[in-house]
């Protein structure tokens, strides 16, 4: 098989249909049947379900789709650092967080972007548990997580602990107070993140154990619009203090600790083991390193 052979797989994967991917690879339809059927013999199995109409997988072309897009990653990284060779002053950094962890990257871009104006950093919205997969698919060259991987395919990086706080808006009854025990806050209404996380699953074993109501009146999907509604007072939230620093330091919201809720969280920059990382990659790496805080 051949790189254009799998060019010709992952088209006709994501287009769903073998003259669409005709037209995005600017062939003709029967030379992209050809190219798939040539594959289909060299390893031996159908890769395609042609009863169907959707251009729809076997099994087998799942599996070689798969090694099919990190290939194509890994070409794309080869003309990428042959590019990055020929200029250092030019070039891309491509990084995985999700919500909770792009907040440790902005002030490490702010810097960064001062150093090196003309590479372009790209942040992707991704899901914690997947980025060490994106990292070892080469999807992206660096990753940031709140946990430690145990993939050994993956380096783990630590530069920043990160804690979880109780945001109050101002006015609140306990927006002066420097802590606050588990029981009195069996009163107070929670702003809650809907999505499930380490971080719940410790909150409400926390208030089980004090035997304590976790009174949970509003579930959202985002940690912005959990800080938006706190500051009107509409409830109290607990949140990885990094997310809310801003506000706090601009007086929107107050932040106190759970005595019984000590959570922290080491936050690790994570790439590819025995990798050759870009020439952006590295010197964002390295200036993640100077600037850690661990």
């Amino acid at each position: 098989m051949d790189i254009n052979q799998l060019e010709v797989l992952v088209a006709v994967a994501q287009e769903k249909s073998f003259s669409r991917a005709a037209e995005v690879l600017n062939r003709t339809q029967p030379a992209v049947s050809q190219a798939i059927r040539r594959l289909e013999h060299e390893i031996g199995e159908k890769l395609f379900d042609r009863s169907s109409k959707d251009g729809t997988l076997t099994l087998g072309g799942e599996i070689l789709l798969d090694y099919a897009k990190q290939m194509l990653n890994l070409r794309q990284s080869a003309q990428n650092a042959i590019k990055e060779m020929r200029d250092l002053h030019h070039g891309k950094v491509t990084i995985s967080a999700n919500e909770h962890t792009v907040f440790y990257l902005l002030p490490v871009i702010r810097e960064f972007r001062k150093l090196y104006p003309l590479i372009k950093i790209e942040v992707r919205r991704g899901v914690a548990s997947r980025i060490p997969k994106e990292i070892t698919a080469r999807e992206v060259e660096l990753g940031v997580v709140s946990f430690k991987p145990h993939d050994n395919s993956v380096i783990a990086v630590p530069v920043m602990t990160d804690e979880l706080a109780l945001i109050v808006a101002p006015t609140h009854p306990l927006a002066s107070r420097p802590s606050v025990s588990v029981r009195e806050l069996g009163v107070e209404t929670f702003i809650a993140h809907n999505a499930v996380s380490p971080y719940r699953a410790k909150v409400i074993e926390t208030f089980e154990k004090h035997k304590t109501r976790l009174n949970i009146s509003v579930e959202l999907p985002s940690l912005e619009a959990i800080k938006r509604l706190v500051e009107t007072g509409a409830g109290v939230a607990l949140v990885p203090k990094l997310t809310a620093q801003n506000e706090l330091a601009n007086g929107e919201l107050k932040a106190l600790s759970v005595q019984e809720m000590k959570l922290e969280r080491k936050l690790n920059i994570v790439y590819r083991k025995n990798s050759v990382l870009s020439h952006a990659a590295k010197v964002f790496l390295k200036l993640a390193k100077d600037m850690s805080k661990v």
